[in-house]
């Protein structure tokens, strides 16, 4: 049925417009998971082109894909995960990589039978389900509230966004591999394989919505700040505990944090601008955590500061344009 049978639907937007969130949350990934995050200075923003590919292209068939299947923010976030898996395990592998950038990412409470490291794993799969994904799939959804749901791609863009996925892991690859020559063994290139069909498998096991459960919604101010402690207190972790104290911070923090979320988003009253406050709390966190790390790629010192001071003003700007948006398609 199209918009011109059914007057009550809106009318497809037409050029640019159409695929304008598309575009926007192809950059935005980056943006958020390398930018934001500190990790690469604002004197290398050109870095933001080539990161896209993987990053934008990521986010946009995780987003196309669980919003075609009319399925919720459950699929969403665990198709984040199986993202995290693909550049961590297939492409960048630092999950089994002892001396990534000569970091020793894995020293910290080895596991040996499976060659990962008991910290760095669920960490940096955390930033990638959460922060690199999610979180901006939640700011672009809010920022064009009124095609939350619906595809912003056609078939065909869908396969370029899956498409520059591929080419983005091949080209990221590469250049690891020319900093590095690392390969991981084919064990674990097909145990990470695995875990990626596996966990996308379970991610359409849950269908969306439910039934509410008893108790109003708190207040969006609540879940935007719950999220910005559990997002500071997770970010913060590795700079107080280390070993396996630290990863029982970190297993301490998901089940608070998916206790809360799934116990609030089923009730009553919990609307668009409740998820906005969880990813927008999220978001945060990077932006202030970024202050005191140095980044791994570009300028150091004051042009670092002055970049992380850019990289979070924009953050808020895009936050409160995007709570701006939801109110107004509340009204």
């Amino acid at each position: 049925m199209t918009s011109s049978s059914n007057p009550s639907l809106p009318a497809e937007p037409t050029g640019f417009r159409r695929v304008a969130p598309a575009f926007v949350l192809f950059f935005l990934s980056p943006f958020v998971a390398e930018f934001l995050l500190g990790n690469i200075s604002i004197s290398a923003i050109a870095a933001l082109v080539f990161l896209a590919p993987l990053y934008g292209g990521g986010a946009l068939a995780v987003r196309e894909i669980a919003r075609r299947c009319g399925r919720g923010w459950a699929t969403i976030v665990l198709l984040a995960l199986a993202y995290g898996l693909i550049e961590e395990g297939l492409v960048i592998q630092t999950l089994f990589n002892p001396n990534y950038l000569g970091l020793h990412l894995l020293a910290e409470a080895y596991i040996p039978a499976l060659g990962i490291g008991g910290w760095w794993t669920p960490f940096v799969l955390t930033l990638h389900t959460v922060w690199s994904i999610s979180v901006p799939i939640a700011i672009v959804e809010a920022l064009f509230a009124e095609r939350r749901e619906t595809p912003w791609l056609r078939r065909t863009g869908l396969v370029v966004a899956i498409v520059l996925l591929l080419i983005g892991g091949i080209l990221i690859r590469v250049g690891t591999q020319r900093q590095g020559p690392f390969t991981a063994s084919p064990l674990q290139l097909i145990s990470a394989t695995g875990l990626v069909v596996l966990v996308s498998i379970l991610a359409f096991r849950f269908e969306k919505g439910g039934r509410a459960r008893s108790g109003p919604a708190p207040s969006p101010w609540v879940v935007g700040i719950a999220a910005f402690l559990l997002g500071l207190g997770f970010m913060s972790a590795h700079a107080v505990l280390h070993g396996w104290a630290v990863v029982g911070t970190y297993a301490a923090i998901y089940a608070v944090a998916v206790v809360l979320l799934a116990t609030w988003s089923g009730r009553a009253g919990w609307s668009p601008l409740h998820t906005l406050a969880a990813a927008g709390g999220a978001m945060l966190t990077y932006a202030v955590t970024a202050f005191p790390q140095e980044p791994v790629i570009g300028a150091k010192g004051n042009v670092d500061l002055v970049g992380n001071t850019v990289f979070a003003l924009i953050a808020i700007a895009l936050l409160l344009q995007a709570v701006k948006t939801e109110r107004r398609s509340k009204t």
